[in-house]
């Protein structure tokens, strides 16, 4: 028997027969956004913690490279096998169950294969919120959240995914598995491990389950759309929002008209929400768990903003109904974006108070390099999480539209470097962005990465060549 068949055998008498794919795996090979990966060695579908330990033991034994898999929503082919060096992908989809919720101590225990808004709708059941938002939702996989650190809308409130773990459970890459599902909210004993494995992108093992943070469902919740003049002005507003609002703030988004347009155009029943089209927009949303006069302090905050001169127009929300519109209209620009083809996809970070000056020395610098390039700048301003996406000339080929967002991206994450910034606040870094990533990093960040992958995973057989290159053995 060749090596591939005794692989096969194990996964077949560890997994059962509905445990291991061999045929049809064209949707393990392509994610979201349309990236393909290789053919790989074979899908392996664990059922059971247990048993993604089973295999990455014997994997470890046989040098076999693994990469894991969660819902396909990944945008830096992280996930993918490799069209080179055949992987087992091992597919957490079976790894669905909700252990335990505790509404009293506001904890979930779940599998990391639990699609994300099964997680929302279970919480939602006891009176309380899981607040980690993403377009995604529908399909993503809580265990991809916790391996890619998500972002979302709501981080503004809550914080990332990493502030949303309280405990997790790991098989790691020589076959043990690391149960350190604790419920607790303060636990201060030694190194704190599990943040090693939140957006180690299945670098350094395999996240199995996770003890999740809940908090009270908001009973009222309020959301607004802003004409705005200019990036500048709505900094200063949410400035003004974030101090008027208080806590109860949990979403900021910046939309550019241009990717207004992109929405209304991806989906035609969507109505112009205000009278007359704006340079920016904000989309905010407030909410509380008890009572609280929401409609009053957004109110003021239009009353003084336009005084201010920073807004020029806004709705308020009268109904849910409303409300999901003004939503659907963030979620449509993406796919308006999706529909234009090949372009430029970032999610950059920067310090707040220097949102605008890197937008308006960013898109200046676009400009002059491609003209005929249109800048998509857009994000959650609350935390300074910046899509700065770019739609090239619509004449070019597609190797010529590669080269061009090629050249562009390094433009760009030159002038992220001089504000200090990060080129990642929430997609990772998988392999597409390997590069800038490597060149970002000091020798001690280096090193003690490097370190942390040669001791959890020797040989280098947990997802290599993401994140870090490829070991040299």
């Amino acid at each position: 028997m060749s090596a591939n068949d005794d692989l096969l055998t194990f996964l077949r008498e560890t997994l059962g027969s509905t445990g291991v794919l061999t045929d049809d795996l064209e949707r393990y090979r392509v994610d979201w956004a349309g990236a393909r990966g290789g053919l790989p060695l074979a899908v392996a579908r664990p059922a059971t913690s247990e048993q993604v330990a089973q295999v990455l033991g014997y994997c470890h034994r046989h040098d076999i490279p693994v990469v894991p898999q969660g819902g396909g929503s990944g945008l830096v082919e992280g996930a993918l096998p490799d069209s080179q060096t055949p992987e087992l992908v091992i597919s957490l989809e079976r790894l669905n169950k909700i252990r335990s919720i505790d509404p009293i101590n506001f904890t979930l225990s779940v599998d990391a294969g639990c699609v994300l808004q099964t997680i929302k709708d279970a919480a939602e059941a006891e009176d309380c919120t899981f607040p980690l938002a993403l377009g995604a939702q529908g399909s993503c996989q809580i265990g991809g959240n916790i391996a890619t650190n998500a972002g979302g809308l709501n981080v503004l409130r809550y914080g990332m995914m990493r502030q949303l773990v309280l405990g997790i459970e790991v098989a790691l890459p020589d076959g043990r598995l690391l149960d350190d599902m604790k419920a607790l909210h303060k636990n201060n004993t030694g190194y704190d491990l599990k943040q090693l494995f939140i957006g180690a992108e299945g670098t350094l093992g395999i996240v199995t389950g996770a003890v999740l943070k809940l908090y009270p469902r908001p009973q009222v919740t309020r959301t607004a759309l802003i004409g705005c003049p200019d990036v500048a002005s709505v900094l200063k507003l949410y400035a003004q929002a974030r101090r008027s609002c208080c806590d109860l703030l949990t979403a900021f988004e910046l939309i550019p008209r241009a990717c207004m347009e992109l929405a209304l155009e991806a989906d035609p029943s969507l109505p112009d929400p205000l009278d007359a089209p704006h340079p920016v927009y904000v989309l905010m949303e407030v909410a509380a768990s008890g009572p609280a006069d929401l409609d009053s302090m957004i109110e003021a905050l239009f009353e003084r903003g336009l005084e201010d001169g920073l807004l020029e127009d806004g709705v308020l929300a009268t109904s849910d109904t409303q409300a999901a519109q003004l939503w659907q209209l963030r979620e449509a620009m993406l796919e308006g974006q999706q529909r234009r083809g090949e372009h430029l996809r970032t999610d950059v970070s920067l310090p707040i108070s220097q949102l605008t000056a890197f937008h308006d020395q960013a898109e200046a610098a676009i400009a002059e390099a491609s003209p005929d390039s249109q800048v998509i700048a857009y994000g959650h301003v609350g935390d300074g999480n910046l899509h700065f996406n770019i739609l090239p000339p619509a004449h070019l080929d597609d190797d010529d539209k590669r080269s061009l967002l090629h050249e562009l991206e390094e433009q760009l994450f030159a002038i992220v470097a001089e504000f200090d910034g990060s080129i990642s606040a929430e997609h990772g870094i998988g392999r597409v962005k390997q590069p800038y990533f490597l060149e970002s990093l000091s020798a001690p960040e280096h090193d003690i990465m490097r370190g942390l992958k040669r001791l959890l995973d020797p040989r280098g057989l947990m997802s290599p060549g993401r994140i870090l290159p490829r070991m040299q053995r």
